[in-house]
């Protein structure tokens, strides 16, 4: 299986973190935007208590995670026209 998708997704979400870790992103509205794991921990505790290296881990993560799926659709998709 190719990995690019999980790569170029992977890339995204250290570019999201990296943007926010700079300061350009002083009221990290971009990172909380695009971050499905603050996405969640915002609904239940307060963005100001949470521990930033955690949530650029888990960020990046979620990130491969989902190029990983759209990488494993692609698969399942080229296998099956290739089996007809």
């Amino acid at each position: 299986m190719r990995y690019r998708v999980t790569a170029a997704a992977t890339l995204i979400g250290l570019a999201i973190c990296l943007y926010n870790a700079t300061g350009y992103d002083p009221h990290n509205m971009v990172f909380f935007m695009f971050s499905v794991p603050g996405w969640i921990a915002d609904l239940f505790v307060d963005f100001h208590d949470l521990n930033v290296l955690l949530m650029y881990v888990l960020t990046v993560a979620s990130w491969a995670l989902i190029g990983y799926a759209c990488d494993w659709l692609i698969e399942r998709d080229r296998r099956r026209r290739a089996a007809r």
